[in-house]
């Protein structure tokens, strides 16, 4: 069994502060995909950067302190790239890699922001991260697509859905979005294991809102239909603190 995690840890040398080190020495998951590293790898200690037999491999946004994905594994990739877009290869946003059985797309997908004014470009990445996850597909890959899509898909999946309709995270244009990914013959493993509502993985800072669970779920570990029996289980760490977000895993078999 292969377990692997993803968490948007709202900037890395914070969470490093935050007893990171000591969470993934405990979980010790084969892979973790970070969002929002938000870090250079020089901004890490060399025991930082490769702790407990992990290799980590770094994408960062153009912009210092900003965006970024990376990742920590203990299973060597063949390959590791970008989706080669430049306008969003610049904000660090999609990191590839390639194993044995599967290719992962780790990815942070923008904030449509207030008023919609980045909506267009949250759209066009939706639509450029599906185009890379069928190429790959078609080319006889299993697609593992995981990380913050900044998107609450349905109203099971956040606490207040009739209060956000007109909030950037749950914008129609988003969660339609998500369906049209979805039907192009992929699964939100989270959902398939678990049908009930009342489980988070963002929690705004403010209001005691992680304390009270009035929450959203917006982060994914998705996959190819095909490769759905692979995955044995999906689940959420809401216990585990030093970001907004908590962790989100799966295990393979």
């Amino acid at each position: 069994m292969t377990t692997l995690l993803s968490w948007n840890v709202n900037g890395m040398r914070a969470v490093l502060k935050s007893g990171f080190l000591s969470w993934l020495e405990q979980t010790q998951p084969d892979i973790l995909c970070v969002q929002e590293s938000r870090a250079l790898p020089t901004d890490l200690k060399e025991e930082e950067l490769s702790p407990f037999g992990y290799t980590s491999y770094w994408n960062p946004a153009q912009k210092k302190g900003y965006s970024g994905t990376m990742t920590y594994t203990r299973i060597k990739p063949k390959s590791v790239s970008t989706l080669g877009v430049s306008q969003f290869d610049d904000e660090g946003r999609v990191q590839v890699l390639d194993f044995d059985n599967f290719t992962i797309l780790n990815g942070y997908w923008p904030n449509s922001q207030a008023e919609r004014a980045r909506l267009d470009y949250k759209l066009d990445y939706c639509k450029t991260i599906a185009k890379a996850a069928n190429k790959l597909v078609k080319d006889g890959k299993n697609v593992l697509l995981c990380g913050d899509f900044n998107i609450a898909h349905t109203e099971i999946d956040l606490a207040r859905p009739k209060d956000n309709e007109n909030n950037a995270g749950y914008y129609i244009e988003e969660r339609d979005a998500m369906s049209r990914f979805l039907k192009q013959g992929y699964v939100d493993t989270f959902r398939h294991f678990t049908k009930d509502p009342d489980h988070y993985t963002w929690w705004s800072y403010r209001t005691q809102a992680r304390k009270r669970n009035i929450g959203w779920r917006i982060d994914y570990w998705c996959t190819n239909a095909d490769f759905l029996k692979s995955v044995k289980k999906a689940w959420i760490e809401p216990e585990v603190m030093g970001s907004d977000h908590c962790p989100v895993g799966i295990k393979i078999g």
